[in-house]
Protein backbone atom coordinates (compact mmCIF):
# COMPACT_ATOMS: atom_id res chain seq x y z
CA UNK A 1 0.00 0.00 0.00
CA UNK A 2 1.52 3.33 -1.10
CA UNK A 3 2.11 5.80 1.58
CA UNK A 4 -0.38 8.20 0.76
CA UNK A 5 -2.89 6.14 -1.54
CA UNK A 6 -6.68 7.00 -2.84
CA UNK A 7 -7.98 10.22 -4.06
CA UNK A 8 -5.98 11.58 -6.90
CA UNK A 9 -3.60 10.18 -9.18
CA UNK A 10 -1.33 13.20 -8.52
CA UNK A 11 -0.49 12.32 -4.82
CA UNK A 12 2.74 13.20 -2.83
CA UNK A 13 5.52 11.10 -3.27
CA UNK A 14 7.24 9.48 -0.56
CA UNK A 15 10.97 10.54 0.45
CA UNK A 16 13.21 9.30 3.01
CA UNK A 17 13.59 6.57 4.83
CA UNK A 18 10.12 6.17 6.07
CA UNK A 19 9.19 5.71 2.57
CA UNK A 20 9.76 2.46 1.97
CA UNK A 21 7.22 1.65 4.96
CA UNK A 22 3.28 1.16 4.18
CA UNK A 23 1.85 3.11 6.41
CA UNK A 24 -2.09 3.65 7.09
CA UNK A 25 -1.94 7.53 7.50
CA UNK A 26 -4.80 8.54 9.60
CA UNK A 27 -3.34 12.04 11.34
CA UNK A 28 -4.61 14.47 8.47
CA UNK A 29 -5.81 16.96 11.65
CA UNK A 30 -2.31 17.13 12.86
CA UNK A 31 -0.86 17.00 9.48
CA UNK A 32 -1.79 17.47 5.73
CA UNK A 33 0.13 16.63 3.18
CA UNK A 34 0.43 19.61 0.63
CA UNK A 35 -1.84 19.25 -2.44
CA UNK A 36 1.02 18.37 -5.28
CA UNK A 37 -1.28 20.69 -7.24
CA UNK A 38 -0.59 23.15 -4.73
CA UNK A 39 3.28 23.11 -4.95
CA UNK A 40 3.04 23.29 -8.70
CA UNK A 41 2.02 26.22 -7.96
CA UNK A 42 4.07 27.57 -5.87
CA UNK A 43 6.89 26.67 -7.40
CA UNK A 44 7.86 29.79 -9.09
CA UNK A 45 7.35 32.13 -6.61
CA UNK A 46 10.22 29.93 -4.37
CA UNK A 47 12.36 29.70 -7.32
CA UNK A 48 12.62 33.17 -8.18
CA UNK A 49 11.58 36.17 -10.78
CA UNK A 50 9.08 37.43 -8.02
CA UNK A 51 9.14 40.75 -6.24
CA UNK A 52 7.91 41.84 -2.98
CA UNK A 53 4.04 42.84 -3.38
CA UNK A 54 4.90 46.05 -1.38
CA UNK A 55 7.62 47.14 -4.37
CA UNK A 56 6.69 50.02 -7.03
CA UNK A 57 8.21 48.21 -10.23
CA UNK A 58 6.53 45.64 -12.03
CA UNK A 59 7.80 42.64 -10.43
CA UNK A 60 6.04 44.26 -7.44
CA UNK A 61 3.01 44.60 -8.83
CA UNK A 62 2.84 41.56 -10.53
CA UNK A 63 3.27 39.71 -6.45
CA UNK A 64 0.65 42.41 -5.51
CA UNK A 65 -1.49 40.76 -8.08
CA UNK A 66 -0.79 37.54 -6.93
CA UNK A 67 -1.31 38.63 -3.19
CA UNK A 68 -4.50 39.65 -3.92
CA UNK A 69 -5.76 37.22 -6.16
CA UNK A 70 -5.45 34.65 -3.07
CA UNK A 71 -7.02 36.80 -0.99
CA UNK A 72 -10.09 36.75 -2.86
CA UNK A 73 -9.59 32.98 -3.04
CA UNK A 74 -9.71 33.06 0.68
CA UNK A 75 -12.83 34.97 0.79
CA UNK A 76 -14.76 33.25 -1.27
CA UNK A 77 -14.71 29.94 0.80
CA UNK A 78 -16.99 31.42 3.85
CA UNK A 79 -18.81 34.00 1.51
CA UNK A 80 -16.58 37.08 3.51
CA UNK A 81 -15.38 40.39 2.07
CA UNK A 82 -11.46 40.06 0.12
CA UNK A 83 -10.60 42.92 2.35
CA UNK A 84 -11.49 41.29 5.43
CA UNK A 85 -8.78 38.49 4.84
CA UNK A 86 -5.48 39.27 6.64
CA UNK A 87 -2.92 36.77 6.31
CA UNK A 88 -0.83 35.16 9.20
CA UNK A 89 1.90 32.63 10.01
CA UNK A 90 -0.75 30.17 11.41
CA UNK A 91 -4.12 29.32 12.58
CA UNK A 92 -2.52 30.30 15.66
CA UNK A 93 -1.59 33.92 15.39
CA UNK A 94 -5.12 34.22 13.69
CA UNK A 95 -6.68 33.28 16.69
CA UNK A 96 -4.42 35.80 19.16
CA UNK A 97 -4.91 38.76 17.02
CA UNK A 98 -8.73 38.00 16.56
CA UNK A 99 -8.82 37.78 20.76
CA UNK A 100 -6.51 40.47 21.77
CA UNK A 101 -7.36 42.57 18.61
CA UNK A 102 -10.73 42.81 19.66
CA UNK A 103 -10.17 43.26 23.49
CA UNK A 104 -7.85 45.91 23.42
CA UNK A 105 -9.62 48.15 21.34
CA UNK A 106 -12.89 47.14 22.76
CA UNK A 107 -14.43 49.37 26.22
CA UNK A 108 -15.86 45.67 27.40
CA UNK A 109 -13.77 43.91 29.60
CA UNK A 110 -15.37 40.21 29.30
CA UNK A 111 -14.42 37.14 27.13
CA UNK A 112 -16.85 34.24 26.69
CA UNK A 113 -15.73 31.04 25.23
CA UNK A 114 -16.01 27.72 25.62
CA UNK A 115 -14.80 24.91 27.90
CA UNK A 116 -13.08 22.84 24.55
CA UNK A 117 -11.37 25.51 22.46
CA UNK A 118 -7.99 24.87 21.09
CA UNK A 119 -5.34 25.75 23.21
CA UNK A 120 -4.31 28.82 21.44
CA UNK A 121 -8.18 30.29 22.10
CA UNK A 122 -7.90 29.03 25.75
CA UNK A 123 -4.06 30.10 26.77
CA UNK A 124 -5.08 33.82 24.95
CA UNK A 125 -7.63 34.21 27.62
CA UNK A 126 -5.84 33.03 30.47
CA UNK A 127 -3.12 35.27 29.30
CA UNK A 128 -5.94 38.28 29.10
CA UNK A 129 -7.35 37.15 32.41
CA UNK A 130 -3.80 37.98 33.90
CA UNK A 131 -4.13 41.63 32.44
CA UNK A 132 -8.00 42.11 33.92
CA UNK A 133 -10.42 40.83 31.52
CA UNK A 134 -12.88 38.49 33.34
CA UNK A 135 -13.62 35.33 31.13
CA UNK A 136 -16.37 33.12 31.31
CA UNK A 137 -15.75 29.63 29.95
CA UNK A 138 -19.29 27.74 28.59
CA UNK A 139 -19.69 24.18 29.07
CA UNK A 140 -20.52 21.66 27.01
CA UNK A 141 -22.96 18.52 27.37
CA UNK A 142 -21.56 14.51 26.92
CA UNK A 143 -20.83 15.04 22.92
CA UNK A 144 -18.98 18.21 23.12
CA UNK A 145 -21.85 20.34 22.07
CA UNK A 146 -22.43 24.28 23.13
CA UNK A 147 -25.88 25.10 24.23
CA UNK A 148 -26.26 28.59 22.15
CA UNK A 149 -28.65 29.56 25.70
CA UNK A 150 -25.68 28.40 27.72
CA UNK A 151 -23.85 31.23 25.44
CA UNK A 152 -26.63 33.75 25.63
CA UNK A 153 -26.60 33.40 29.80
CA UNK A 154 -22.30 34.36 30.00
CA UNK A 155 -23.47 37.47 27.91
CA UNK A 156 -22.97 40.98 30.04
CA UNK A 157 -22.83 44.56 29.35
CA UNK A 158 -18.97 44.76 29.28
CA UNK A 159 -18.57 41.35 26.99
CA UNK A 160 -15.83 42.63 24.78
CA UNK A 161 -15.77 39.42 22.68
CA UNK A 162 -17.84 35.48 22.03
CA UNK A 163 -14.71 33.01 20.93
CA UNK A 164 -16.64 29.54 19.76
CA UNK A 165 -14.86 27.08 17.47
CA UNK A 166 -16.99 25.83 14.74
CA UNK A 167 -15.16 22.16 15.83
CA UNK A 168 -13.97 20.64 18.44
CA UNK A 169 -10.38 18.79 16.92
CA UNK A 170 -10.20 16.41 19.28
CA UNK A 171 -13.46 14.85 19.41
CA UNK A 172 -15.21 15.84 16.43
CA UNK A 173 -18.33 17.63 17.04
CA UNK A 174 -19.82 20.63 15.20
CA UNK A 175 -21.16 23.81 17.02
CA UNK A 176 -24.47 25.36 16.42
CA UNK A 177 -23.04 28.71 14.97
CA UNK A 178 -25.82 29.76 13.20
CA UNK A 179 -28.19 30.09 16.87
CA UNK A 180 -24.85 31.53 18.85
CA UNK A 181 -24.24 34.24 16.11
CA UNK A 182 -28.15 35.24 16.41
CA UNK A 183 -27.71 36.06 19.73
CA UNK A 184 -24.43 37.83 19.42
CA UNK A 185 -25.63 39.90 16.81
CA UNK A 186 -29.23 40.93 18.62
CA UNK A 187 -26.66 42.00 21.36
CA UNK A 188 -24.21 43.58 19.34
CA UNK A 189 -20.93 41.82 20.32
CA UNK A 190 -18.40 40.56 18.29
CA UNK A 191 -18.42 36.80 17.31
CA UNK A 192 -15.03 34.89 16.49
CA UNK A 193 -14.78 31.31 15.46
CA UNK A 194 -11.71 29.40 14.51
CA UNK A 195 -12.99 27.29 11.61
CA UNK A 196 -10.24 25.12 11.40
CA UNK A 197 -11.42 21.27 10.27
CA UNK A 198 -14.75 22.23 9.33
CA UNK A 199 -13.76 25.07 6.78
CA UNK A 200 -14.25 23.74 3.26
CA UNK A 201 -15.87 20.57 4.93
CA UNK A 202 -18.72 21.46 6.20
CA UNK A 203 -21.04 24.29 4.54
CA UNK A 204 -20.11 28.02 6.63
CA UNK A 205 -20.52 31.43 5.59
CA UNK A 206 -20.25 34.39 7.75
CA UNK A 207 -23.52 36.32 6.91
CA UNK A 208 -25.53 32.87 7.52
CA UNK A 209 -24.04 32.39 10.95
CA UNK A 210 -23.09 36.32 11.73
CA UNK A 211 -19.73 35.97 12.33
CA UNK A 212 -17.30 38.77 12.39
CA UNK A 213 -14.30 37.26 13.04
CA UNK A 214 -13.06 33.67 11.10
CA UNK A 215 -9.91 31.57 11.75
CA UNK A 216 -8.24 29.27 8.84
CA UNK A 217 -5.43 27.39 8.49
CA UNK A 218 -3.63 26.61 5.19
CA UNK A 219 -2.45 23.15 5.94
CA UNK A 220 -5.69 22.05 6.72
CA UNK A 221 -7.01 22.33 3.65
CA UNK A 222 -4.03 20.43 1.77
CA UNK A 223 -1.81 23.86 1.33
CA UNK A 224 1.29 24.50 2.72
CA UNK A 225 2.11 25.05 6.35
CA UNK A 226 3.35 28.83 7.35
CA UNK A 227 0.64 30.52 6.05
CA UNK A 228 -2.94 31.36 7.88
CA UNK A 229 -5.75 33.95 7.58
CA UNK A 230 -8.52 35.97 10.02
CA UNK A 231 -11.43 37.62 8.34
CA UNK A 232 -12.77 40.42 10.02
CA UNK A 233 -16.24 42.28 9.19
CA UNK A 234 -15.44 45.89 7.82
CA UNK A 235 -16.78 47.33 11.11
CA UNK A 236 -14.71 45.34 13.71
CA UNK A 237 -11.55 47.02 14.41
CA UNK A 238 -8.14 45.31 15.67
CA UNK A 239 -5.57 46.28 17.84
CA UNK A 240 -2.35 44.77 16.13
CA UNK A 241 -0.19 42.25 17.33
CA UNK A 242 2.87 42.91 15.49
CA UNK A 243 3.87 46.28 14.20
CA UNK A 244 6.52 47.60 11.55
CA UNK A 245 5.70 48.19 8.03
CA UNK A 246 2.16 48.32 8.30
CA UNK A 247 0.89 45.25 5.65
CA UNK A 248 -2.13 43.23 5.57
CA UNK A 249 -4.07 47.00 5.90
CA UNK A 250 -1.87 47.40 9.08
CA UNK A 251 -2.87 44.02 10.96
CA UNK A 252 0.40 42.36 10.28
CA UNK A 253 3.27 43.74 9.76
CA UNK A 254 5.96 42.06 7.87
CA UNK A 255 6.67 41.07 4.84
CA UNK A 256 3.98 38.63 3.49
CA UNK A 257 4.56 35.02 2.77
CA UNK A 258 3.76 35.11 -0.78
CA UNK A 259 4.82 31.30 -1.80
CA UNK A 260 2.74 29.93 1.13
CA UNK A 261 -0.26 32.45 0.88
CA UNK A 262 -0.63 31.91 -3.05
CA UNK A 263 -0.55 27.74 -2.05
CA UNK A 264 -3.46 28.73 0.32
CA UNK A 265 -5.25 30.11 -2.14
CA UNK A 266 -5.08 27.01 -4.79
CA UNK A 267 -5.46 24.83 -1.81
CA UNK A 268 -8.80 26.73 -1.09
CA UNK A 269 -10.18 26.68 -4.68
CA UNK A 270 -9.09 22.90 -4.53
CA UNK A 271 -11.22 22.67 -1.46
CA UNK A 272 -14.23 24.60 -2.65
CA UNK A 273 -14.22 22.40 -6.48
CA UNK A 274 -13.53 18.77 -4.96
CA UNK A 275 -14.99 19.33 -0.99
CA UNK A 276 -18.25 18.02 -1.82
CA UNK A 277 -17.36 14.64 -3.47
CA UNK A 278 -14.50 14.29 -0.98
CA UNK A 279 -16.89 14.78 2.35
CA UNK A 280 -19.09 12.43 0.89
CA UNK A 281 -16.31 10.22 0.43
CA UNK A 282 -14.83 10.49 3.56
CA UNK A 283 -17.83 10.25 5.35
CA UNK A 284 -18.47 6.65 4.30
CA UNK A 285 -15.10 5.50 5.32
CA UNK A 286 -15.51 7.32 8.69
CA UNK A 287 -18.50 5.42 9.84
CA UNK A 288 -16.83 2.42 8.56
CA UNK A 289 -13.82 2.99 10.76
CA UNK A 290 -15.85 3.90 14.00
CA UNK A 291 -18.34 1.49 13.79
CA UNK A 292 -15.84 -1.64 13.05
CA UNK A 293 -13.33 -0.29 16.11
CA UNK A 294 -16.50 -0.37 18.42
CA UNK A 295 -17.22 -3.23 17.09
CA UNK A 296 -14.29 -4.80 17.39
CA UNK A 297 -13.50 -3.00 21.11
CA UNK A 298 -16.59 -3.19 22.48
CA UNK A 299 -15.93 -2.09 25.78
CA UNK A 300 -14.28 1.34 24.18
CA UNK A 301 -16.73 4.11 23.62
CA UNK A 302 -17.06 7.09 21.35
CA UNK A 303 -16.13 10.50 22.03
CA UNK A 304 -18.08 13.56 20.30
CA UNK A 305 -21.37 13.76 18.51
CA UNK A 306 -22.88 10.88 15.45
CA UNK A 307 -23.47 11.46 12.06
CA UNK A 308 -23.72 14.36 10.29
CA UNK A 309 -23.12 16.45 13.89
CA UNK A 310 -19.48 15.92 13.94
CA UNK A 311 -16.34 16.00 10.99
CA UNK A 312 -16.91 13.97 8.19
CA UNK A 313 -13.32 12.78 8.65
CA UNK A 314 -13.18 12.33 12.05
CA UNK A 315 -13.58 9.37 14.41
CA UNK A 316 -12.25 9.38 17.85
CA UNK A 317 -13.25 7.32 21.03
CA UNK A 318 -11.57 5.96 23.99
CA UNK A 319 -10.62 2.82 25.09
CA UNK A 320 -10.49 1.50 28.73
CA UNK A 321 -7.37 -0.09 30.69
CA UNK A 322 -4.80 1.33 27.88
CA UNK A 323 -2.96 4.34 27.39
CA UNK A 324 -2.67 6.16 24.29
CA UNK A 325 0.66 6.72 24.25
CA UNK A 326 1.39 3.26 24.18
CA UNK A 327 -1.51 2.20 21.44
CA UNK A 328 0.25 4.99 19.33
CA UNK A 329 3.19 3.20 19.77
CA UNK A 330 1.98 0.07 18.77
CA UNK A 331 -0.08 1.38 15.56
CA UNK A 332 3.31 3.48 14.54
CA UNK A 333 5.32 -0.55 14.46
CA UNK A 334 2.16 -1.57 12.53
CA UNK A 335 2.30 1.12 10.31
CA UNK A 336 -0.39 3.08 11.39
CA UNK A 337 -0.46 6.83 12.05
CA UNK A 338 -3.11 8.40 14.50
CA UNK A 339 -3.01 10.34 17.25
CA UNK A 340 -4.96 11.26 20.59
CA UNK A 341 -5.74 14.26 20.01
CA UNK A 342 -4.56 17.72 19.09
CA UNK A 343 -1.01 17.78 18.28
CA UNK A 344 -1.16 21.45 20.00
CA UNK A 345 -2.04 20.20 23.31
CA UNK A 346 -0.18 16.60 23.37
CA UNK A 347 3.32 18.04 25.09
CA UNK A 348 1.54 19.16 28.58
CA UNK A 349 1.22 15.68 29.57
CA UNK A 350 -1.90 16.15 31.11
CA UNK A 351 -5.19 14.75 30.03
CA UNK A 352 -6.90 16.63 27.46
CA UNK A 353 -9.15 19.13 28.79
CA UNK A 354 -11.98 18.46 25.91
CA UNK A 355 -12.29 15.20 27.87
CA UNK A 356 -12.75 16.01 30.94
CA UNK A 357 -14.98 18.65 29.69
CA UNK A 358 -17.38 16.14 28.64
CA UNK A 359 -17.14 14.12 31.99
CA UNK A 360 -14.21 11.78 31.19
CA UNK A 361 -12.17 10.86 34.31
CA UNK A 362 -8.36 10.74 33.95
CA UNK A 363 -8.20 7.00 33.37
CA UNK A 364 -10.57 7.28 30.73
CA UNK A 365 -9.08 10.18 28.82
CA UNK A 366 -5.63 8.33 29.06
CA UNK A 367 -6.88 6.01 26.61
CA UNK A 368 -8.19 8.67 23.85
CA UNK A 369 -7.17 7.92 20.16
CA UNK A 370 -8.24 10.11 17.67
CA UNK A 371 -8.01 8.73 13.47
CA UNK A 372 -8.28 11.88 10.93
CA UNK A 373 -8.69 11.39 7.29
CA UNK A 374 -7.66 13.02 4.49
CA UNK A 375 -7.94 13.46 0.40
CA UNK A 376 -5.28 10.55 0.31
CA UNK A 377 -7.29 8.12 2.51
CA UNK A 378 -7.73 4.59 0.97
CA UNK A 379 -10.83 2.01 1.98
CA UNK A 380 -7.52 -0.51 2.38
CA UNK A 381 -6.12 1.77 5.35
CA UNK A 382 -9.18 1.60 7.01
CA UNK A 383 -8.66 -2.11 6.79
CA UNK A 384 -5.13 -2.22 8.04
CA UNK A 385 -6.38 0.03 10.87
CA UNK A 386 -9.16 -2.02 12.00
CA UNK A 387 -6.81 -5.19 12.08
CA UNK A 388 -4.22 -3.15 14.19
CA UNK A 389 -5.81 -1.16 16.14
CA UNK A 390 -7.86 -4.51 18.43
CA UNK A 391 -4.28 -5.95 17.58
CA UNK A 392 -2.38 -3.05 19.38
CA UNK A 393 -5.08 -2.97 22.52
CA UNK A 394 -4.96 -6.89 23.14
CA UNK A 395 -1.25 -6.72 23.33
CA UNK A 396 -0.92 -4.24 25.88
CA UNK A 397 -3.35 -5.75 28.17
CA UNK A 398 -1.30 -8.91 28.16
CA UNK A 399 1.71 -7.05 28.92
CA UNK A 400 0.07 -4.99 31.61
CA UNK A 401 -2.93 -6.96 32.99
CA UNK A 402 -5.01 -4.53 34.62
Amino acid sequence: MARFSGLSSARPASTGPAAAVPRAYLDYAAFAPVDPRVVAVMRPFLEGGVGNPGAAHSLGLDARASLDGARAKVARLFGGAPAGVIFTASATEANNLAIKGVVARAAGRHVVTTAIEHVSVLNCCRDLEKRGVAVTCVGVDADGGVDPRAVERALRDDTALVSVGAANGEIGTLQPLREIGRLTRERGVPFHVDAVGAAGRVPLAVDDAHVDLLTLSSNDLYGPPGAGALWVRPDVKLVPLILGGGQENGYRSGTENLPAIVGMGVAVELARAEGPAEVARLRVLRDRLLAGLLDRLPEARRTGARGDARLPHHASLVVPGVKADGVLLELDLRGVAASSGSACAARTGEPSHVLRAIGCDREAAEGSLCFTLGRWTAAGEIDVVLDAVPAAVARLRRLAPS
